[in-house]
């Protein structure tokens, strides 16, 4: 039977890494909110034109909104078969009305968590750096570069520091995550259908732990 994974991880916790990883070895699409949402911002449809008044005026797009824009998305041709759901769903309403969506695409739901422990979370968010020139990825804890403050690529080029990525704004990201996603998580739980992989070694070693568990 055809899947729906569910992937549900931390910020920073590389759950959008191993999502591109399946659908460029298994040919599993990703389908990301995030993704949807910038391409609503241009598309000229009716429901794109509603997102775009909800965003213009500052409010949050509704679960009922976000769920018809992941029907639309999971109805076209590349999603017959299974697709990994990347920042959806957020909550337990979206976590049952995703079983509606199931239910009628014919399709069983396996949710897998990526878990990383929150200092880990804290030190690869608050130590990523990024070269201005090519925005190549560093971390000072994991990853630092040869020459501190600069890329190895662009010797000249001084590495920016994302202001979200403070170690106050990281703490906030992370207790919202873990206070919305808790219930998700317990969700998935009760009815057997949570498998946790762990996000802390290499990325070969998580993919194919996802990969076996697909």
């Amino acid at each position: 039977m055809d899947k729906i994974i569910v992937l549900i991880g931390a910020p920073g916790a590389g759950k959008g890494t191993q999502a591109r990883l399946l659908q460029e070895r298994r040919g599993i699409p990703q389908i990301s909110t995030g993704d949807m949402f910038r391409e609503m911002k241009s598309a000229d449809t009716p429901l794109a034109r509603e997102v775009q008044a909800i965003m213009a005026s500052g409010k949050l797009i509704s679960d009922d909104l976000t769920y018809q824009i992941v029907r639309a998305r999971t109805s076209k041709a590349d999603t017959q078969g299974s697709y990994v759901l990347d920042g959806y769903p957020r909550t337990a309403v979206q976590a049952e009305q995703l079983e509606e969506l199931a239910k009628e695409q014919g399709k069983e739901i396996q949710a897998i968590e990526v878990h990383v422990p929150q200092d880990e979370l804290t030190k690869r968010l608050t130590g990523r750096r990024s070269c201005p020139v090519c925005g190549e990825i560093y971390n000072i804890y994991s990853k630092p570069p040869k020459n501190e403050g600069y890329c190895d690529l662009h010797p000249d080029a001084h590495l920016d520091h994302r202001a979200d990525d403070s170690e106050e704004k990281v703490k906030v990201r992370l207790d919202t995550y873990d206070e919305l996603t808790r219930p998700l998580l317990d969700y998935y739980e009760r009815s057997g259908r949570l498998k946790k992989v762990d996000g802390t070694g290499e990325i070969e070693n998580i993919y194919n732990q996802i990969d076996k568990l697909i």
